[in-house]
């Protein structure tokens, strides 16, 4: 068994990894290069995620080997995903529905069902690409079909897709 699972393990493309790094920005709430227990609690609240304090920590205890209360560092995070990765079928594949609705909620931080110009401005500078005003503008001209001034996430998909 330990043999199949090492034939599937695989170096990420450069598109994954740089998901994979904007995923660890978006964990990192306070922006110390470290992901603890609360900061990945939040984010799975942001996405409609429910899952208890005790599974977080044995999740956190996965990603780094060792005690509660640990954090993590991007190396850390990315070897996590990695052992993820090697647990899961070849055949696992993903949805785009819930993709685009986890990203939507990245943006949603007040979880309300849109997105205002605050949360584009506060997701895009923890993306690290910062935007201006005018940016902000046009993007929600592209994307606000109903001109209420906000993003809701029908208008979120149709613009990604």
């Amino acid at each position: 068994m330990q043999r199949r699972r090492s034939s599937i393990k695989r170096e990420f493309n450069e598109k994954e990894l740089q998901d994979l790094k904007t995923a660890f920005i978006m964990l990192d709430s306070n922006n110390d290069g470290k992901v603890n227990t609360k900061d990945l609690q939040e984010m799975l609240t942001r996405l409609g995620i429910e899952i208890k304090e005790e599974i977080i920590d044995e999740l956190m205890k996965l990603a780094v080997g060792h005690q509660q209360g640990a954090e993590i560092d991007e190396n850390d995070f990315l070897q996590w995903v990695k052992k993820i990765q090697e647990l899961l079928p070849e055949t696992t594949c993903q949805d785009p529905h819930k993709d685009l609705m986890a990203a939507f909620k990245v943006f949603d931080l007040d979880n309300n069902g849109f997105i205002t110009r605050d949360e584009i401005k506060v997701a895009m500078e923890k993306m690290g690409e910062p935007v201006t005003e005018d940016q902000i503008t046009e993007m929600i001209i592209m994307a606000d079909m109903d001109m209420d001034g906000k993003i809701n996430y029908e208008e979120f998909a149709r613009l990604l897709i």
